[in-house]
């Protein structure tokens, strides 16, 4: 069992937290109103739960903490978690764009760079390693859903943490064949870069399960 906090009580975190508790994880979902999570995340007594707390607290009793706070305001909100993030290993899985007037991703907040390049730099005491940013949030969770195998790529500069990072995806259903390590933190700008498909995808078929996946 690993002791996870989870940054951004949105869709996403929300949805990691279950699987991961189910898994067997101690997890902590942090956010600005953790009593308002709560609230909205309640269930049944009998179902497998997480914690809720604020997001100091969730970094600093973590093990390994998970950004899952909106990308364009990533940097900001964990530089301010510097102290509490040292010596851990920080999965970034968020995305940094500039939202487009219909409310979907737009530009790039870091083109040339990444949110992955720009958190390793800001905190360097800290693992930062950027996996699952290349696909709905469903499938984070549930990669076997889709008819086609997905693809879950793996960013980082170091093999001990993208090693732990890899052991958490199985947990999270994804198999070893379908996890591609593409190397050092800067690899992180080309799956980031992928996001500029996710609007002209969702713009034709609505918002269904999908994956950006490598063919073999």
């Amino acid at each position: 069992m690993t002791t996870i906090g989870i940054l951004g009580a949105g869709r996403v975190g929300i949805n990691l937290a279950g699987k991961l508790s189910a898994a067997g994880h101690h997890v902590t979902l942090g956010s600005r109103n953790p009593e308002g999570t709560a609230a909205r995340t309640a269930g049944p007594a009998s179902q497998i739960a997480f914690a809720c707390a604020d997001q100091r607290t969730t970094a600093r009793s973590a093990d390994i903490v998970i950004n899952a706070t909106p990308g364009d305001s990533s940097l900001e909100r964990l530089t301010d978690l510097r102290t509490e993030l040292s010596g851990k290993i920080l999965i970034d899985v968020s995305n940094a764009t500039r939202d487009a007037a219909d409310g979907l991703p737009g530009d790039l907040c870091y083109p040339g760079s990444s949110l992955a390049e720009q958190l390793q730099a800001a905190l360097p005491d800290t693992h930062v390693v950027k996996t699952l940013n290349t696909m709905l949030f469903m499938v984070m969770t549930a990669p076997e859903t889709l008819a086609t195998p997905p693809t879950a790529y793996l960013s980082g500069d170091d093999e001990h943490a993208k090693r732990t990072v890899t052991g958490l995806l199985g947990d999270l259903g994804w198999q070893p064949e379908r996890i591609e390590n593409l190397g050092d933190i800067t690899t992180a700008r080309a799956t980031e870069a992928m996001i500029l498909l996710v609007p002209h995808i969702l713009r034709r078929h609505g918002f269904k399960p999908f994956a950006v996946s490598l063919a073999r």
